[in-house]
C-alpha cells in the first residue's frame, strides 16, 4: 500500500466527524430561515451531520484503497441513492442540496492540503490524490442529481396513478346497480385504468347493471369511443349490462360527425331515466 495515501486516508477517517460538524456549521450560516424552519433544521441536524460524516468517510476509504477506484465510485453511488431520497423527502430543492458539493470539496481538500504540506508530500503523490479525489466529487454530483430526479419522477408517477384511480369511482346506487360518473378528458393512461378498475369494482360490488354517465365528458373522439365500447363489451362478458347516460349535445354532434355507431348500446338522457327504467 502507498504510505502517503494511507497517511491521508487515515487522517480523513480520524477527522470525519469534526469535518462534518465544521462543514455543516459553515453551510448553515449562510441559509436564511424562519423560526419554524430553524427549529425543524435543529431537530434533524444530528442526522444530517452523520450523513455528511459518512460521505467524508468514503473519501478516507478511497485513499486507503486507492488502487480500486471502481469500488469507491460504487460506494458513492449507493450513498447518493440513499441520501437523494432522504433530502427529497425533506422537501429541500435539488439546487440547494447540490451546494453541499462545494463545501465537501473545500473541507476535504483543506484537510488533505494541511496533511500533505505537513509531511511534505512530493508533487507526484499530490497529483495522484488530485486524480482520485476530484473525479469522486464530480461523480457524487452526477449520481446525487440522478437519484434525486429519479425519486422525484417516481413520486409524480405514483401521485398520477393515485389520481387516476380516484377518477374511476364506481358508486353503488342499489342492489346490483352502480354508476360510473366520468369527468374530464380520457387520455391513454386513464383509458387503460378505466378498463381495469371498472371490471374490478363491478365484480367487488356484485353489479348486474352499470350506468356509465358521460355528462362530465366534454370531448369524445374515436379513441375514447373505442375504449368505452371495449369496457362495455368486457362488462357484458362478466354479466354486467351497461347503460350510457348524459351525452352532451356537442358530444352527440361529434359522435354523429365521426360516424361512431352506438347501435346495440342502451342510451338514456340522464341518470334518473336509467335508474327509473331499472327499477320500474
Amino acid at each position: 500500500m502507498n504510505i502517503q495515501m494511507r497517511l491521508l486516508g487515515e487522517k480523513i477517517l480520524r477527522e470525519k466527524d469534526t469535518l462534518a460538524k465544521k462543514l455543516h456549521k459553515d453551510r448553515m450560516s449562510g441559509v436564511l430561515m424562519t423560526d419554524t424552519e430553524r427549529l425543524r433544521a435543529d431537530k434533524r441536524e444530528a442526522r444530517i451531520v452523520q450523513i455528511q460524516a459518512e460521505f467524508i468517510e468514503l473519501f478516507g476509504e478511497a485513499l486507503l484503497n486507492h488502487e480500486n477506484k471502481d469500488e469507491a465510485m460504487e460506494k458513492i453511488e449507493k450513498w447518493c441513492k440513499e441520501t437523494g431520497k432522504y433530502f427529497f423527502k425533506l422537501g429541500i430543492p435539488l439546487d440547494e442540496t447540490l451546494k453541499d458539493a462545494g463545501y465537501y470539496r473545500k473541507y476535504i481538500w483543506k484537510e488533505l492540503e494541511e496533511t500533505m504540506m505537513e509531511h511534505e508530500l512530493p508533487a507526484a503523490e499530490v497529483i495522484k490524490v488530485v486524480y482520485l479525489i476530484d473525479p469522486l466529487l464530480d461523480h457524487y454530483i452526477h449520481c446525487f442529481s440522478m437519484a434525486y430526479v429519479n425519486f422525484h419522477q417516481l413520486t409524480l408517477e405514483n401521485a398520477k396513478q393515485a389520481f387516476l384511480e380516484l377518477s374511476v369511482p364506481v358508486v353503488p346506487l342499489s342492489k346490483g346497480v352502480g354508476i360510473l360518473p366520468l369527468i374530464g378528458n380520457i387520455d391513454t393512461g386513464r383509458a387503460r385504468l378505466l378498463m381495469e378498475e371498472t371490471l374490478k369494482q363491478s365484480a367487488q360490488l356484485k353489479l348486474s347493471h352499470l350506468i356509465l354517465d358521460l355528462s362530465g365528458v366534454m370531448i369524445v373522439d374515436t379513441m375514447v369511443a373505442d375504449q368505452l365500447f371495449k369496457v362495455i363489451e368486457a362488462l357484458s362478458l362478466v354479466g354486467v349490462k351497461t347503460i350510457i347516460t348524459g351525452i352532451r349535445p356537442e358530444v352527440a354532434q361529434t359522435i354523429v360527425t365521426l360516424g361512431i355507431n352506438l347501435s346495440g348500446i342502451k342510451v338514456r338522457a340522464n341518470v334518473y331515466q336509467a335508474f327509473e327504467e331499472l327499477h320500474g
